[in-house]
């Protein structure tokens, strides 16, 4: 009996909560909502830095580096090999950006669950409010100018 494999497909990984991430575009998902977080820099074992800061763009460039200076984190997955999702024994999530003896661990400070809930403060009514004020703002600017009226 023959099998045909080509039909056969592995399922796509599912990590949650603790494991490792190689695949660069789940490592830019996981980073990319983190916000503010507290970082150690640790080199052989060795802690070399630590510090607070927010984390304001996350990006894939292998020509571009990983940078974290004045409270202000931009981070590039090809920065590292992986991404190791990891619990501390009081279960708070912290993650480990290692590349070779080098490792970057990022420990949230926000939590999106209380993040999220001040952007829906926008409903469709208000922001279709503001949106119809503008252009009525606009409008009354381009008539006034034509009528030869100097915006001061």
């Amino acid at each position: 009996m023959i099998h045909d494999r080509s039909n056969t497909r592995i399922p796509a990984p599912c990590i949650i909560d603790t494991g490792i991430v190689v695949n660069k575009r789940d490592m830019f998902q996981i980073l990319k909502d983190l916000g503010r977080v507290r970082y150690q820099h640790l080199q052989d074992g060795q802690l070399h830095a630590e510090g607070e800061g927010y984390i304001m763009e996350v990006f894939a460039d292998p020509e571009r580096s990983t940078l974290i200076a004045n409270h202000t984190i931009y981070l590039n997955v090809y920065s590292f090999d992986c991404l190791e999702m990891r619990k501390s024994r009081a279960s708070e999530s912290y993650f480990d950006l290692i590349q070779d003896e080098r490792k970057v661990r990022l420990i949230p400070l926000s939590n999106p669950l209380q993040e999220q809930a001040p952007r829906s403060k926008f409903d469709a009514a208000t922001i279709e409010a503001v949106v119809a004020e503008v252009l009525s703002a606009k409008l009354d600017a381009d008539i006034d100018l034509d009528d030869g009226m100097m915006p001061f």
